[in-house]
């Protein structure tokens, strides 16, 4: 099968087929290609297509054996299902992995829902009110501190360009000459690993959650002194809401990114009764007045006072002031929050090392987080250290990469029901054939109250991923084209 027969059999099953051009699925291997020749021969080829498109092209659905019986509590109707009525036997769902480099299908639904999630909290929208977007709004970045000297990319200047520096006591210099790119696998990597500490670099990564949660409430504890009263009377005056992500650097410590909004006692959208700028200056006060004392390893290592790091950002996006602009060359808040929120949703989807550079000072410090693990299970095999083995993919970073206050905006799980709603009014709409009833979807979609009950529910786990590797990467391609069909249609969309 000839590749334009074969990128006609997928854009067949893609939302919008037959009004945009074709586009080339990219270089298949011979498994997919002959997965897609024999389903296309036998007749198969809607039926599976049609399967991956309702897990949206995931990379690695889950198979589940079981049944469950639903009762709508509105109309009374019973609807009951089996995967027995599958041809399979058997159904699929998405793994719904956040990370790009495992599925790039869900991680994209992932990042949605975040951007989504940052947006509301900045503009409104989906049941928030958007009096959000007059209140006071900071932009934080958190940093670790440093552990030692790291090659880095300096703008197309020179790394570190000492002349008179010297050779650190391994005989190594401390300095640098060349000019990295983003791609040399160096960047990052320290340039003697005996002067860097890298022991308290995963021990700091470990308990960075700790750090940035008690950095929140060093912040409301500050906001509440400005104020003059109590943390506990802080309530009564006003609310500090915010939404966190947080991104890898090259180096493989995270930092986060933080906006953090201030509203008044009624909850989001109510008058603050302090500005940005002087938000801005508690985040500040605040974090670099955080600490957490971390035990030692085992008995050869030493105990540590963690902080985060001096480079620390503080940015006010709005004071809050009506006329107040902070940046000129902002056209309008929209655009401004749409940027800010994509670029929060798009590190929310990163791993370590997503870029596809192997960077040998990461698979160094992941194999150190196990020997570390192992120090500490021989030391007390209760210690919270045992568990950094488990975390090595993570280099020791055991937090959530998206986080957010309750009343910051709507949640991934209203937003998530919301999307299964829709998809429960849509088959109904379809088997009907009745037209969606479109008036005040968004609201009904968003409820609070769930009118479909679960009456019984018996599911197994299967198995997970594709029959075989052609599958899974026939589900990539198709995913990889519905995107770029999605990005052509909203380029024509926009050019009217």
């Amino acid at each position: 099968m000839d590749d334009a027969l074969l990128a006609g059999y997928v854009s067949s099953r893609m939302p919008g087929a037959g009004t945009l051009p074709d586009l080339d699925l990219g270089e298949l291997s011979d498994s997919a290609r002959e997965t897609a020749e024999m389903r296309a021969r036998t007749g198969r080829w809607a039926a599976w297509s049609e399967s991956a498109a309702r897990v949206g092209w995931c990379s690695h659905p889950l198979r589940l054996r079981g049944s469950s019986t639903t009762v709508n509590s509105g109309t009374g109707a019973v609807e009951s299902f089996s995967s027995s009525q599958s041809p399979d036997g058997f159904v699929r769902v998405p793994c719904g992995n956040r990370r790009a480099d495992k599925c790039p299908a869900c991680s994209r639904v992932y990042a949605r829902d975040t951007f989504e999630l940052i947006r509301t909290g900045l503009l409104g929208g989906k049941q928030v009110p958007e009096t959000v977007a007059d209140n006071p709004l900071v932009f934080a970045t958190m940093t670790a501190p440093s552990f030692g000297r790291v090659h880095g990319v300096r703008d197309g200047k020179r790394c570190r360009p000492r002349h008179d520096a010297d050779a650190c006591p391994h005989g190594r210099m401390q300095s640098c000459h060349a000019v990295h790119g983003s791609d040399d696998e160096l960047v990052g990597a320290p340039l003697c690993w005996e002067c860097y500490d890298s022991t308290s670099a995963l021990v700091w990564q470990w308990h960075a959650p700790e750090l940035w949660r008690r950095a929140t409430i060093a912040l409301r504890r500050a906001v509440a002194g400005h104020l003059g009263v109590t943390g506990s009377g802080l309530r009564k005056i006003a609310t500090v809401q915010y939404a966190k992500v947080a991104e890898f650097q090259a180096r493989g410590l995270v930092h986060f990114h933080a906006l953090i909004r201030l509203d008044g006692p009624d909850g989001p959208g109510s008058p603050a009764p302090i500005d940005g700028l002087t938000l801005a200056n508690l985040v500040k006060h605040a974090v670099l007045g955080v600490r957490v004392d971390a035990p030692p390893i085992d008995g050869a290592d030493v105990p540590r006072v963690l902080r985060f790091g001096v480079q620390l950002d503080a940015r006010t996006v709005r004071t809050g002031r009506p006329g107040d602009l902070i940046d000129d060359s902002r056209t309008s808040d929209e655009l401004h929050a749409g940027q800010v929120a994509g670029y929060l949703a798009k590190y929310a989807t990163k791993a370590t090392s997503e870029s596809g550079i192997p960077r040998p000072h990461l698979q160094r410090m992941e194999r150190q987080c196990w020997v570390l693990s192992k120090r500490a299970y021989a030391a007390d095999d209760e210690s919270p250290y045992v568990l950094l083995g488990k975390w090595s993919r993570m280099l020791g970073f055991r937090g959530h990469f998206s986080t957010k206050s309750r009343a910051y905006s709507v949640t991934l799980g209203r937003l998530r029901a919301a999307r299964r709603r829709f998809a429960r009014l849509k088959a109904e709409s379809d088997r009907s054939g009745v037209p969606l009833d479109v008036v005040d979807l968004e609201m009904r979609l968003l409820a609070e109250d769930e009118t479909t009950l679960v009456v019984s529910s018996s599911w197994e786990f299967v198995g997970c991923g594709w029959g075989s590797g052609g599958e899974k990467e026939l589900a990539e391609a198709a995913a990889a084209r519905a995107r770029e069909y999605a990005r052509l249609r909203s380029e024509l969309r926009n050019a009217g």
